[in-house]
């Protein structure tokens, strides 16, 4: 009797032993298996998040690439508005240079027209010449006469200073010479 009372004893523990082991065992599986899902879910999360990062950084690459395009074809426009305004005051100062001229510009058929045109300047020129040099000349005796009393009241520095300043200087004595050549011809 008690040696069937030990092994059924033993039978017992046995089991229960083997079951303590299975219980173990399924244990183990399911924390793997849990591992196992929570590594998947981080390497998802990465992936996700790498995919993200690309996707920004393409933004943004575009985004600068715009920026790029857009700076260079405002600088393009801002040249062609610069080159523009260049071109019109070149024809401007063309233009009123031609104006301003003696002659104007010679072309074969404005030759005759120019040949005219200084022949009456000439003789515009003269007439215009005559009565600058009169009123030159009454205003100059005036300014003598009451330059002489201001003189004499001025120290001789002073008085110095105002001859010098009143004399004609070479600057005019050049054109008012060019004039008369032009006038001779």
């Amino acid at each position: 009797l008690r040696t069937e009372e030990r092994q059924r004893l033993a039978r017992e523990r046995r089991e229960e032993r083997e079951k303590q082991h299975a219980a173990k065992e399924t244990q183990i599986l399911e924390k793997e298996r849990k591992a196992k899902l929570q590594y998947e879910k981080q390497l998802e999360e990465r992936q996700r998040k790498l995919k993200e990062q690309k996707q920004k950084e393409e933004q943004r690459r575009a985004a600068v690439e715009e920026k790029r395009k857009q700076k260079i074809e405002e600088e393009k426009e801002r040249y062609e508005a610069v080159m523009h305004r260049t071109l019109e005051r070149n024809q401007r100062l063309e233009t009123r240079q031609k104006r301003w001229s003696w002659g104007g510009s010679v072309t074969p058929d404005s030759e005759s027209k120019t040949a005219s045109k200084r022949s009456t300047s000439t003789a515009n020129l003269k007439q215009t010449e005559a009565v600058v040099n009169k009123r030159l000349s009454s205003s100059a005796a005036l300014l003598n006469a009451s330059d002489r009393t201001r003189r004499s009241q001025l120290s001789p520095l002073d008085s110095s200073i105002i001859s010098r300043l009143l004399a004609p200087t070479q600057a005019s004595l050049a054109r008012s010479k060019s004039a008369a050549t032009l006038s001779a011809d």
